[in-house]
């Protein structure tokens, strides 16, 4: 290799680093590293001549190749000699410094090459660098960057120079009057400084370990001085900001005395600039620097500068961060790192600062200072021990600060606090009450909006952060678990901290759990020592009671229970083993409902009878009377939760049952009725649910605490303040009383049924009445508050319920039943007739169902009145009021037609006579012609009710009758048929459904019989009326008669069936009843058996798409096989009669004309489909199999792309009414159903199945798929049922001179598939088969014609056996088909070399050698064509003849398989995989014929199908051994290269160059004479001009890869 030649490609690639597209420059940049890495000297000494002659290059090429040169040198700068080196620093640093202009891209680039060489000649560098540094002239930008990078990159070379460089640029600082100049001199100054700190803290690594600090400091403090004093009041942000991030490192470098001397001033400069910038991150960071070198010298300047200092960072503590900027959240580090520097070494100073300024009410001073206490206490925790009360009694004002913010930043600081034991200190008790409150704020009061940071806003709210903070502290803190154990309790019961209840829970709990581990003494309270804690009873009924709200508060219902469970040693010591066991189960309860699936009454009631349990256990009377009280105590608590406040009543009522110190019940039920808020309607109900409870063990004491309470000056003199205001004084009494009602109404519920009558009509009706105040009462005084009302009806109402549900019931005489009844209708009549607005009615008469079952009985007259009253109020009602709560209203309206339902069943239990039936229900029946009037009392027969069956009978009886006497028998005629009737009558008494309809059966013969047959039709149609009768059993009983009639008189109908069909129809689609479509099926069967073709063709008649009910209509007349074949004939013949469509004109010209489908044919083919749907129909099918098939598969194809009717278009748009039956309409689709029916239902359904799992069903319904569909049905039916296939070709033999094109494609398809499969030999098919299809060969179809190919290629799969014996007729038709037409793409030529692939190995060896080189030559212009399929198909089949001629090839096609190696190793990058499979395989059936093993094996190797192909890795190899085993092959295989370059696919254009540069590399000294090495760089210099940047990519990386010729 001559240094030209490198040179020559060198400049090549040079030529081409000004490539737009910036991979192909890094290509070209990577073959010169690739150049560099072989031979560095002369790819750099090529890059820096080329640098020097093309002077006018652009500067950003040439930055690229000074990186390239860069890159050789970062691992090659070893290898240069010093002549080199030095003209390479020469080189850079005339390019570095050629402008004056500042050019970044360029000049980091030269100063890169010079950075890479000063790794190794550091020395010349500086050299060359330093002689770059003229006295008394400012050096240039490029130059200090450089010396600046040299000082990180090589720190240990460059320190020992550092006193020269610095003597050099220190006197012409000054000097330095742009900006830019300025900013590149602080940047060398700043990593100087970092150079000699990092030089200073490794003296054990230094090649001088010497050197001190001193070196330096005297010539970087002459540089402080010039930068702090001039530089840094520049007007430019970026030069103020670039010495402020020199002077950081520079302060540790400078004397200890300067720097005392320099921080008065220094200090101040810095903390002014804070003003000035907007990004202050390189500020604070730099001021850290300086007051870490301050503190490391013992500065005492800085505590005169201390207050400014504070001043500053705290201002910038302050600013809100609300930028995701990565430097604004830096500089918040950074300037709390400045505190912790500050607070390490000035503590006192600090705090003093700091905490004053938690006293000030502006938010960000707040947050911000709150912000440095946190991180002071956690990082300066040793300096703040001492001053722990100080901080704690600063924080007294921000505990009371609302904002949020403020909020979280306290909250973050008591977390700190808790960790560094500030907590345990006086005062720490309030920092856990704030925490508290917190966690009890409302989530609705959190008004503040997120950050944009925040990607969950409810997580970063102060409740949130609250709740997190309380339990971490608990359950990770362990110095924390004395001071919060048992102090949490007392925040349990106060209301203000109900929304904290949930964490305090879970917080206790934990803390319990830990005091139980840690011994029985720990965990036990003493509450004697614990003044403030609230107590057992307290603790009890706080938590029992939130818990009947178990969701509320994210789930305080669960924490409670827990907590309460773990409490149990310390609430009572026998509640253990109880709480243990239950408490589980009622969160297991829990678990399994939600908020919205809890069934509150029955969860109130489980809570209920836990504390029932529970005070039984504990069965002390003295602790029950303090829990009633504590619960009695904690009424006020609720004022704002009604549903717990109702609780709350339940358990005290509860508790006040199981004392037994009558005073207490006394007592407290006198405190209940003085402080109850009447008003509320809750209260009042909970209220009388109280009283209610008591009463099951203290019956009398409750009614006379109600009695005492009425008569107490307490309620009096209530009364009487009220009656001062005249406006409310009504208003307000009236609630007292309703709840007093209410209270009575409860106690007549729960009290005991054996002591309840002896007091109900006494005490609890005397008082409900006096308290109510109407006419029943004896006072005659107006009420207008419907809640007063609805509390009296309530009360009645259970107070009824509870004498019915006496044992005593049947012997109590109620008097004031009568009066009861009769104001509760009153109350029902005084309701609105046309709205339901209140549950009053539907309460009054649940309260007279009661009533009415209760001695005495009503009477006859009050009994209508009810039903009238109730039915007139009720039935009036609209039946979905349109309202707001329109559900609450639904289910109103429901639950009052349930209590009329109710009230009508009890008033007929009472009396259970027709008289009392007449009351309710009286019927009008309308009388017409006889066959109408059979028609309407005959079904009646099998009515609900025997008496009405029996009546029905003696209608029809007298009707009979009536008939003959208008025939002119006389009355006293007796006929034995209709005489027949009475004896029937027995069979309708009984109620086995058989028996009965039976006997339904039997009357309808005898009206068949005697019916005249002009009636006959008027009878039908009555009947059909009667199909959609409420009342199922007549329903059925008019289906049974109608069939009888169809049997016995069908004959007579024929003019009359469309008409009986069309009714039948339409009653169908009324009738609701299940049983009435069976019976309307049979109906259609029996006419059908009688009149088929009229009930086909008036059932063909039925629009399209049919119905559900026409199709089940059509599936009747498959019951029986003879019928069922009958049906099948008459549609076949139907489908047949008339043209399969009609070509529409079209509307533009040029546009194939549309094809609409007939009518008739259509609905053939739909009423085929639900006739063969009937498994009944099987037989009628296997008679009619090959009719049926042949008929439905050339029906497929005739419709394919066919559409339907404008008309039934519009209907499909619209979309089918529910009734319809769910299929397609669309002419292919209900074609292809209807096939595939024929095979279900005649036994292959393995052929329907196997076409659903390979989609044959859906590609026959489509013009693209239907050729793929037919052929897979075809591959089924071998299968699957291959003995029916000689009957269905002999009824295909006729198809081949169809008219229709697509119907002889299908079967072509169909045939040439058979051919497929070895059913063809088995059942002797396979000469007619071959004959068929021979024949078909020169149809005018191209379609067709490569079918017949096709199914002659079969033959190699379906019976290999008889290729041979076909061999010169297969192979004729096979090359005569390469030849098919004049288009290059015909899809013939591509089926015959498809088939050939097939065939080769199976036909005698003379037999393919005489065509064999004729098929090669016809196929390798396929190899680049354009279409994917003709590429494939060649390239497989060149394989093929490959793999034929295996050690037996002749020199002539051998000559043909060197030619295609090269294509084939090109298009192995092929865009279409299918081409690049087929060229693996092709590769790997060359190998053997090339007599080389080692490329044989190459190619099995790497070319193996599914195995990932590294095609760089895999060309290089194949171009080695093709090198090494076939030199003279080099020229050819170049040339052929070449060709491809101009290929018209980027990947296989891509490939060439890539295999060009491969066997040239490989190549060996004596077949180099055979390269023409400028034609091939001249080439691949055009490639690097190519539109597509890949292939310009892979040009310079083959040039790259020239370097062994080079």
């Amino acid at each position: 290799m001559t240094e030209s030649s490198i040179k020559k490609l060198a400049s090549t690639l040079l030529d081409a680093i000004t490539d737009k597209d910036p991979m192909v420059q890094e290509q070209v940049c990577s073959a010169l590293c690739s150049l560099g890495e072989v031979r560095p000297v002369e790819t750099l000494r090529t890059c820096e001549e080329y640098l020097r002659q093309h002077d006018k290059l652009a500067h950003p090429y040439r930055a690229a190749v000074l990186r390239a040169m860069e890159r050789v040198l970062s691992s090659r700068a070893s290898e240069l000699d010093k002549d080199t080196a030095s003209t390479i620093i020469l080189l850079a640093s005339s390019e570095m410094t050629k402008t004056k202009d500042l050019v970044w891209d360029w000049q980091q680039a030269a100063s890169g090459v010079l950075v890479a060489v000063g790794r190794q000649f550091i020395s010349k560098v500086m050299e060359e660098l330093l002689r770059k540094l003229h006295p008394g002239t400012l050096p240039h930008c490029a130059v200090l960057h450089t010396l600046a990078s040299l000082s990180v990159a090589n720190a240990f070379g460059v320190v020992p120079f550092l006193p020269s460089v610095l003597s050099s640029l220190l006197p012409v600082l000054g000097m330095a009057k742009q900006d830019t100049v300025r900013v590149a001199f602080c940047s060398a100054l700043q990593r100087f400084s970092e150079g000699a700190l990092e030089y200073l803290a490794n003296l054990d690594r230094a090649p001088d370990p010497t050197v001190r600090k001193d070196a330096f400091a005297t010539d970087i403090f002459s540089a402080y001085d010039v930068l702090f004093h001039q530089w840094l009041q520049s007007r430019e942000a970026k030069l103020r900001l670039a010495v402020v991030e020199a002077l950081g490192p520079m302060s540790h470098l400078l004397p200890s005395e300067r720097l005392e001397e320099q921080l008065p001033k220094l200090l101040p400069g810095i903390l002014a600039l804070y003003k000035k910038h907007s990004e202050t991150f390189y500020l604070s960071k730099s001021l850290g620097q300086i007051l870490e070198a301050a503190v490391s010298v013992g500065s005492r300047t800085l505590e005169t500068q201390l207050d400014a200092l504070l001043a500053a960072l705290h201002s910038q503590i302050c600013v809100p961060v609300e930028s995701s900027s990565p430097l604004v959240m830096s500089n918040q580090k950074e300037v709390l790192r400045c505190f912790t520097v500050l607070a390490c070494s000035l503590p006192d100073r600090l705090l003093a600062f700091l905490l004053p300024r938690l006293d000030t009410s502006n938010e960000r001073t707040r947050v911000g200072t709150l912000q440095v206490v946190r991180h002071v206490i956690n990082s300066a925790a040793a300096q703040m021990e001492d001053k722990k009360p100080f901080i704690l009694s600063s924080m007294r004002l921000p505990l009371l600060d609302t904002n949020s913010k403020v909020k979280r930043a306290v909250v973050q600081v008591i977390s700190a606090m808790a960790h560094h034991g500030y907590l345990e200190q006086p005062g720490g008790e309030v920092m856990i009450e704030y925490i508290v409150q917190q966690c009890a704020l409302p989530p609705e009061q959190e008004p503040e909006k997120p950050g944009p940071s925040s990607k969950d806003p409810k997580a970063d709210s102060v409740r949130a952060v609250s709740v997190r903070t309380l339990y971490l502290v608990s359950t990770t803190v362990d110095r924390m678990s004395h001071v919060l154990w048992p102090y949490l309790l007392q925040f349990l019961t106060p209301v203000r901290f109900t929304g904290a209840l949930t964490p305090l829970c879970r917080s206790l709990v934990h803390l319990a759990q830990k005091r139980q581990e840690a011994g029985a003494d720990a965990f036990l309270i003493q509450y004697d020592a614990h003044a403030s804690l609230p107590s057992p009873y307290a603790v009890t009924a706080r938590l029992l009671v939130v818990s009947s709200s178990p969701y509320l508060g994210d789930g305080r219902g669960v924490a409670a229970l827990r907590l309460l469970s773990v409490l149990h040693p310390n609430i009572h010591p026998l509640l253990g083993q109880h709480w243990e066991t239950t408490v589980p189960l009622l969160l297991g309860y829990l678990d399994e409902h939600t908020e919205e699936t809890l069934p509150q009454e029955e969860w109130e009631e489980k809570l209920l009878m836990f504390l029932r349990d529970t005070l039984a256990i504990v069965s002390d009377n003295a602790w029950i009377c303090q829990l009633s009280l504590e619960l009695c105590r904690q009424l006020p608590c609720y004022d704002e939760t009604p549903q717990e406040k109702n609780f709350l009543y339940k358990c005290i009522g509860t508790t006040l049952g199981a004392a037994s110190s009558k005073e207490v019940v006394r007592k407290h039920l006198q405190e209940l009725l003085e402080t109850a808020r009447y008003q509320e309607e809750a209260e009042r109900e909970g209220l009388a649910c109280c009283f209610g409870i008591c009463a099951i063990s203290h019956l009398e004491d409750t009614l006379a605490q109600l009695e005492d309470f009425v008569r107490s000056e307490v309620f009096r003199k209530s009364i009487g303040i009220l009656n001062i205001f005249k406006d409310r004084s009504e208003n307000e009494v009236e609630k007292v009383k309703s709840a007093l009602i209410l209270c009575y109404g409860h106690v007549a519920a729960r009290a005991p049924q054996e002591l309840v009558l002896a007091k109900v009509e006494s005490d609890i009706l005397r008082n409900i009445c006096q308290h109510f105040n109407t006419k029943v009462l004896g006072v005659k005084v107006e009420t207008k508050d419907p809640a007063l009302k609805l509390c009296l009806v309530q009360s009645v109402c259970m107070v009824s319920r509870a004498i019915c549900s006496s044992t005593q019931a049947g012997s109590f005489h109620f008097t004031r039943k009568a009066e009861l009844v009769a104001q509760m209708m009153e109350f029902i009549r005084a309701e609105p007739p046309d709205s339901l607005r209140t549950p009053i009615r539907k309460k009054a008469m649940l309260t007279c169902t009661y009533l009415v079952s209760v001695e005495p009985a009503l009477d006859e007259q009050a009994r209508a009145d009810v039903i009238r009253g109730c039915l007139h109020s009720v039935m009036a009602l609209l039946p979905e009021p349109e309202e707001e709560d329109g559900g609450c209203q639904k289910s109103l309206y429901l639950e009052t037609l349930h209590a009329l339902e109710g009230l009508l069943t009890s008033l007929l239990q009472r009396n259970m006579t027709p008289q009392g039936l007449q009351i309710m229900i009286e019927a009008l029946v309308p009388f017409h012609n006889l066959g109408l009037l059979v028609g309407l009392f005959s079904p009646r027969c099998a009515d609900l009710w025997p008496a009405t069956r029996q009546e029905a009978v003696d209608c029809v009886y007298s009707l009979l009758y009536l008939q003959l006497g208008y025939e002119g028998f006389s009355r006293d005629y007796r006929d034995d048929v209709a005489e027949r009737l009475l004896s029937l009558k027995d069979g309708l008494v009984h109620p086995d459904p058989t028996i009965l309809f039976h006997t339904c059966h039997s009357i309808g013969q005898i009206i068949a019989k005697r019916l005249p047959p002009d009636q006959l039709i008027s009878l039908l149609l009555t009947m059909f009326e009667a199909l959609g009768d409420p009342e199922k059993n007549c329903s059925r009983a008019a289906t049974v008669m109608i069939n009888c009639l169809l049997q016995e008189r069908g004959g007579v109908l024929q003019e009359k069936v469309p008409e009986i069909v069309s009714v039948l129809r339409s009653k169908l689609q009324e009738a609701q009843g299940e049983h009435v479509l069976p019976a309307a099926q049979h109906s259609m069967y029996l006419l059908a058996t009688q009149h088929c073709a009229a009930v086909v063709s008036s059932l063909l008649g039925s629009p399209l798409p049919l119905d559900s009910h026409t199709s089940m209509l059509w599936r009747a007349l498959a019951v029986e096989p003879r019928l069922a074949a009958q049906v099948l004939g008459l549609l076949l013949e139907k489908m047949s009669r008339d043209v399969p469509f009609k070509e529409s004109r079209a509307f533009l010209l040029g546009r194939t004309p549309d094809r609409v489908a007939t009518l008739l044919p259509l609905s053939a083919t739909c009423a085929l489909f639900e006739v063969l749907s009937t498994p009944a129909a099987g037989p009628a099918v296997l008679e009619l199999y090959p009719q049926l098939f042949v008929a439905l598969l050339l029906r497929v194809s005739c419709t394919v792309g066919v559409q339907l009717p404008r008309n039934l278009q519009a209907q499909e748009r619209r979309g089918a009414s529910p009734a319809l039956a769910a299929r397609n309409l669309e002419p292919c689709s209900s074609a292809v159903d209807t096939l595939r029916a024929v095979l279900l239902r005649s036994g292959s359904e393995d052929v329907a199945q196997r076409m659903d799992l390979e989609g044959g069903w859906e590609l026959l319904r489509t013009s693209a798929g239907h050729e793929e569909g037919a052929t897979r049905l075809a591959r089924a039916m071998a299968e699957h049922a291959g003995p029916r296939l000689p009957l269905v070709l002999k009824a295909l033999a006729c198809t081949h001179s169809s008219a229709y094109e697509n119907q002889r494609v299908t079967t072509t398809a169909f045939l040439a598939e058979l051919l497929n499969s070895n059913v063809a030999n088995d059942l002797m098919l396979l000469d007619s088969l071959l004959e068929s299809l021979v024949a078909r060969q020169k149809d005018t179809c191209a379609s067709v014609r490569r079918l017949v190919l096709r199914g002659l290629a079969n033959l190699a799969s379906g019976c290999p056996d008889k290729v041979r014996a076909h061999g010169p007729q297969l192979l004729t038709a096979m090359i005569g088909g390469l030849d098919d037409g004049d288009s290059p793409h015909s899809p013939v030529a591509l089926e015959a070399m498809l088939g050939l692939a097939r065939l080769v190995h199976l036909v005698e060896a003379w037999d393919l050698r005489s065509g064999l080189l004729h098929v090669a030559i016809r196929i390798r212009p396929f190899f680049d064509s354009e279409k994917m399929e003709f590429r494939t198909a060649s390239i497989r089949l060149f394989g093929h003849l490959n793999q034929v001629c295996h050690g037996d090839c002749e020199d002539v096609f051998l000559d043909q398989v060197v030619g295609g190696l090269a294509p084939l190793l090109l298009h192995l990058q092929d865009p279409q995989a299918a081409v690049a499979s087929a060229c693996r395989f092709a590769l790997r059936m060359c190998g053997p014929n090339l007599a080389c093993e080692d490329l044989s094996a190459a190619f099995q190797k790497h070319l193996q199908e599914g195995r990932a192909l590294h095609f760089g890795e895999f060309l290089n190899t194949t171009c080695k051994h093709l090198m090494h085993h076939f030199p003279d092959l080099l020229g050819r295989l170049l040339t052929t290269c070449l060709f491809y370059f101009k290929s018209s696919w980027e990947d296989v254009r891509a490939a060439a160059p890539l295999f060009t540069g491969f066997l040239v590399l490989h190549a060996e000294p004596r077949q180099q004479p055979q390269v023409d090495l400028d034609q091939l760089i001249s080439a691949l210099q055009i490639l690097l001009k190519d539109p597509a940047p890949e292939v310009r990519t892979r040009a310079a990386e083959a040039l790259g890869r020239l370097v062994k010729l080079a």
